[in-house]
């Protein structure tokens, strides 16, 4: 597996969220709010290069040049329904940033990524991306996610995960190796149904409270 275009953010307070979250006995209002804080620093991370531009402010005291983030550059996109949760904690820390939604299924017998929705802000030519969904599993709907999202030409992409499986690490930084990917963990593997090994079950079910 090569790890050079993977970050995993190994801060204390992320795993120790990461740890709550994984408990089968979290209930959804926990483990909903326990993504959002986390995503949130995930977000602090992600963003340590984002652009940014001077602005002239007046302090109490006197005039001053001081910078401010181009949050109009910022493009967050979705892969629905999981990745809404990631989200959330994102724009709670970049609340002008643009938001994108690709809706995607895996297919239980192919396990491959089946597009159902695709819905971008303009002018992704001038934004940077940030693809977020909690879980790189197969690494399948990432991959198709993200190549859909490169046929608009964005000026720079990210993928930003919860957890990911060293199999959907090399599906992806094989097909995407200019994609940065951020996670909080790495876990051992995946089963036969495809679901990442410790993992925290279904990422999406325990956000929204569904089977």
């Amino acid at each position: 597996m090569d790890r050079a275009n993977v970050t995993v953010v190994d801060h204390p307070l992320v795993q120790h969220k990461l740890t709550l979250m994984r408990r089968a006995e979290t209930s959804t209002a926990n483990f909903r709010r326990l993504l959002g804080e986390l995503s949130a620093l995930l977000a602090y991370e992600v963003l340590r290069d984002m652009p940014m531009h001077e602005v002239t402010i007046e302090t109490p005291l006197e005039t001053m040049q001081s910078r401010l983030i181009d949050g109009k550059k910022l493009c967050l996109v979705s892969i629905l329904r999981a990745g809404s949760g990631i989200l959330d904690g994102f724009l709670a820390i970049v609340p002008g940033a643009r938001v994108g939604h690709i809706g995607l299924y895996r297919d239980p017998k192919t396990l491959q990524a089946v597009e159902y929705y695709f819905k971008m802000p303009p002018e992704l030519d001038e934004r940077d991306v940030i693809v977020v969904d909690p879980m790189l599993a197969t690494g399948h709907s990432a991959v198709a996610a993200v190549s859909r999202i490169k046929e608009t030409k964005p000026r720079s992409i990210k993928f930003v995960c919860l957890l990911a499986a060293p199999e959907g690490i090399d599906t992806f930084t094989k097909a995407h190796p200019d994609v940065p990917v951020f996670t909080a963990a790495v876990d051992r593997c995946l089963n036969d149904h495809g679901y990442i090994l410790p993992g925290l079950g279904d990422a999406g079910d325990r956000i929204f409270g569904t089977k």
